[in-house]
C-alpha cells in the first residue's frame, strides 16, 4: 500500500502535540491569575457611597469603636449597619449645617435608610458569622485590614475559598487577645505573656481544622 503521509507528517504531530500541551498549561495559568484578580474578586476596588465615610477619621483620630455603629458584631451573623439615628447622634451638633451630610439630614428627615453599596459581600451560598469569629478571637484586620487607617472602604482580601481555608487551616496567626480584636493596628510582637496565655488558651478550644474546613462548615 502506498504511504499516505509524507514522513514530515510524524514531525508536524509531534509538534502539535507538545503545542497542545503548551498552550493547555498557558491557558490553565491564565484561568487562575484571571479569577485571582481584582477584576473578578473586588480586592482593593473603591466603592462610591451617598457618603464617602472615613474610617481613618472616625476611628483612627476620633477613637470611636467599631461596635458604636455595627452593633451585632458580636452577637449574630451579620455586624450590621448602623441606622442614621447613629450617625445623627453626633451630626445634630457637629457639622449639622454642611452640605456634605445632606443625605444623612435627608434620611433621618424622611425616616429612609441611606442606601450603601456593599463591600464584603460573600455568595449567597457561603455562611459566614461575625460573631462566631470575634469569640474565637479573629479580630476585625484579619478579614478588613487596617480599616482604622484607611480613608475609604475597600476589600483587603480576595474572600475567596481558597483564602478562607488558609485559616480555617491554620487559625493560630489570626487569634488574639481579647483586648485587641478591634484594635487593627495591633503588633503581635507586643503581645505580654499574659496576653500570650490567653491567646493559647483561646486556640485550644479552637475545633480540628479536619472539621473547620469540612464542606458543611460553610456552605449550608
Amino acid at each position: 500500500m502506498a504511504q499516505l503521509f509524507h514522513r514530515s507528517a510524524n514531525n508536524v504531530a509531534k509538534i502539535t502535540i507538545v503545542m497542545s500541551v503548551i498552550l493547555a498549561g498557558v491557558a490553565g495559568f491564565a484561568w487562575t491569575q484571571i479569577t485571582r484578580s481584582n477584576y473578578l474578586t473586588g480586592q482593593y476596588m473603591d466603592r462610591q457611597q451617598p457618603v464617602q465615610f472615613s474610617h481613618k477619621h472616625h476611628v483612627g483620630d476620633d477613637g470611636i469603636d467599631c461596635r458604636y455603629c455595627h452593633t451585632s458584631v458580636e452577637t449574630a451573623a451579620s455586624a450590621g449597619m448602623p441606622p442614621t439615628q447613629t450617625c445623627m447622634n453626633c451630626h445634630s451638633q457637629i457639622w449639622a449645617d454642611s452640605p456634605y451630610l445632606e443625605p444623612v439630614r435627608a434620611s433621618y428627615r424622611e425616616n429612609k435608610p441611606i442606601e450603601w453599596t456593599r463591600v464584603h459581600d460573600l455568595p449567597e451560598y457561603a455562611y459566614f458569622n461575625h460573631s462566631i469569629h470575634v469569640a474565637k478571637g479573629v479580630g476585625c484586620a484579619s478579614c478588613h485590614g487596617d480599616i482604622a487607617n484607611s480613608p475609604s472602604v475597600y476589600q483587603e482580601n480576595t474572600l475567596q475559598m481558597e483564602w478562607c481555608l488558609s485559616c480555617h487551616r491554620d487559625p493560630a496567626p489570626n487569634i488574639r487577645p481579647t483586648s485587641e480584636i478591634y484594635n487593627t493596628s495591633w503588633d503581635a510582637n507586643t503581645i505580654t505573656a499574659e496576653q500570650k496565655k490567653e491567646v493559647d488558651e483561646k486556640i485550644k478550644r479552637i475545633r480540628s481544622s479536619e472539621m473547620l474546613t469540612s464542606c458543611s462548615t460553610c456552605h449550608r
